[in-house]
């Protein structure tokens, strides 16, 4: 019987693998996809998408941690940023998210109240926080993905592959050759 997983380290290191999944496929994105529109969605583009993943961060991480110390990451231009700009800015803001979920842990499993959060959808333990900011990626991923495919651009297999490969990019070997783990 294999040991109890550390749920603390679990859960950072699902996070960790999430937010490098997204970096992973925007960093692969063909370049004139940057700026394409989205189809039936007049004047939104790729990368107002991709911006929306950093900024929506910021906003939770402003709503849910300013008022315990947890710094806000600067928001980006959805207009204007370019993929090594928004590259920079997931990583900061993934770091924000660590350390909600890391104010969550010392709190005993769940984030401490803010005044500032005032929707209340979202359980605030911190296995349902994971699991909405990944489901919420995810989701904006397959819009990418989708977009692409709309448009008849082809992206790139180390793209794709990302978007599913998570033992790779948890730095753990895949279980077997060529397998997806």
């Amino acid at each position: 019987m294999s040991p109890t997983p550390d749920l603390h380290e679990s859960i950072l290191s699902a996070w960790r693998t999430s937010n490098r999944v997204t970096v992973e496929l925007l960093e692969h994105l063909p370049a004139p996809l940057w700026s394409a529109e989205v189809p039936g969605m007049p004047r939104r583009t790729i990368r107002m998408i991709a911006a929306h993943l950093h900024n929506s961060r910021c906003s939770w991480i402003r709503t849910l941690g300013r008022e315990h110390g947890v710094t806000t990451p600067a928001r980006v231009d959805r207009y204007a940023v370019t993929p090594r700009q928004l590259s920079a800015a997931l990583k900061r803001s993934s770091r924000g998210m660590e350390e909600l979920l890391e104010l969550g842990f010392a709190a005993g499993g769940v984030l401490p109240p803010s005044k500032g959060y005032v929707w209340r959808n979202l359980p605030l333990d911190v296995g349902h926080v994971l699991a909405y900011f990944v489901a919420h990626e995810g989701h904006h991923r397959g819009q990418i993905v989708m977009v692409a495919r709309q448009l008849n651009q082809r992206l790139p297999r180390a793209a794709t592959d990302g978007l599913w490969w998570w033992r790779s990019r948890t730095g753990a070997r895949r279980a077997s050759k060529g397998g997806r783990g």
